[in-house]
């Protein structure tokens, strides 16, 4: 990375970090860019260089945070995509503890940039975002189980949707009830009791 490179992405890693902190103590709608520019301590002209809108920017700022959190796993990230064909087709289902807690406990912490992310729906590009789940994770998931190709985008949506909408209800409620239980509720609603999607 050369040093306008490093400096690009030093001003808009402060702008995010503006924002989370924005989000701490206003919803938002409330926020201006005036508030973020103060905050990230840049002009108005170098937030219109990085960005069109705010809905730009926490856009921006929940992919780094998703990245931040991902960058927790990078072992367990390479061993799912990497032997997805060779696994055992219990093994194929990825709805567990062991991915949900962690998942579940960074959503708490980073809970007002969710929050702010699912009331701009429209901004955020949710399909953009979980189409490498789809691709890498979830495809060759439901080939091995044979799901037929025309059933699959369906078989997809519940699975993306369901999380997604527990979470938002979740979030709805400030985050009040414990995690476990909110790991368990994802389980039981999208995981097969027999751990199987045999017809």
């Amino acid at each position: 990375m050369n040093k306008s490179e490093s400096k690009y992405f030093n001003t808009a890693l402060r702008m995010d970090e503006a924002l989370i902190a924005l989000l701490e103590e206003k919803e938002l709608e409330y926020i201006t860019v005036k508030e973020i520019c103060r905050q990230a301590g840049v002009n108005r002209s170098t937030f219109y260089l990085h960005y069109e809108t705010i809905s730009d920017l926490v856009n921006e700022t929940l992919e780094m945070i998703n990245q931040r959190f991902l960058s927790y796993f990078p072992q367990q990230e390479e061993e799912v995509l990497g032997n997805m064909d060779s696994r055992e087709r219990k093994d194929l289902v990825l709805v567990t503890r062991e991915y949900l807690l962690p998942y579940l406990h960074f959503i708490r912490d980073n809970k007002k940039v969710y929050r702010a992310a699912f009331r701009n729906p429209s901004s955020m590009q949710a399909h953009t975002r979980y189409g490498e789940l789809k691709q890498h994770i979830l495809g060759p998931i439901l080939e091995r189980f044979e799901i037929p190709a025309t059933h699959r985008p369906y078989y997809m949506a519940y699975y993306v949707e369901g999380i997604i909408a527990i979470v938002k209800e979740w979030l709805r409620q400030d985050c009040a009830d414990e995690v476990e239980m909110i790991a368990g509720i994802i389980e039981s609603c999208v995981r097969p009791r027999d751990g199987s999607y045999e017809k």
